[in-house]
């Protein structure tokens, strides 16, 4: 005979390695949308970079998406509707530095300038040695 038997409880690992999965599942489908609504605004885009400039006085921002190739030629639209896109999609982002998508990862990153070593432009002593 069948008798009632209380089921255990979810241990506290197993319910994180469940969290864990979803955040993961969710992510993809993030990179997964984001690269497709890039590709509808331009066909073959894997790369935005986005740069804070000023022009007459007045802020704006350069936007560049590459291909495979190189740089794509886009309409200042397009650049709109890309620039549009991820700051939407990455609100927390602080946008008033230089910064890189890349469609494939789904990773946002600075764009720190940076000078060959060669050229002694670096001024910290210990970058020197």
């Amino acid at each position: 005979m069948n008798t009632p038997q209380r089921t255990q409880r979810p241990r506290p690992r197993a319910a994180q390695f469940i969290k864990g999965v979803q955040r993961a599942r969710a992510r993809t489908r993030f990179v997964r949308v984001v690269a497709r609504q890039l590709n509808q605004i331009a066909p073959g885009t894997l790369r935005v970079h986005t740069t804070p400039t000023t022009h007459n006085g007045r802020e704006t921002r350069a936007v560049v998406l590459d291909a495979e190739a190189g740089a794509l030629p886009t309409t200042a639209e397009q650049r709109r509707a890309a620039y549009g896109l991820l700051s939407r999609a990455f609100p927390e982002a602080d946008w008033t530095r230089a910064r890189t998508y890349d469609a494939r990862t789904g990773g946002l990153t600075v764009d720190e300038p940076a000078a060959p070593a060669d050229l002694g432009l670096d001024t910290a002593p210990e970058a020197r040695q």
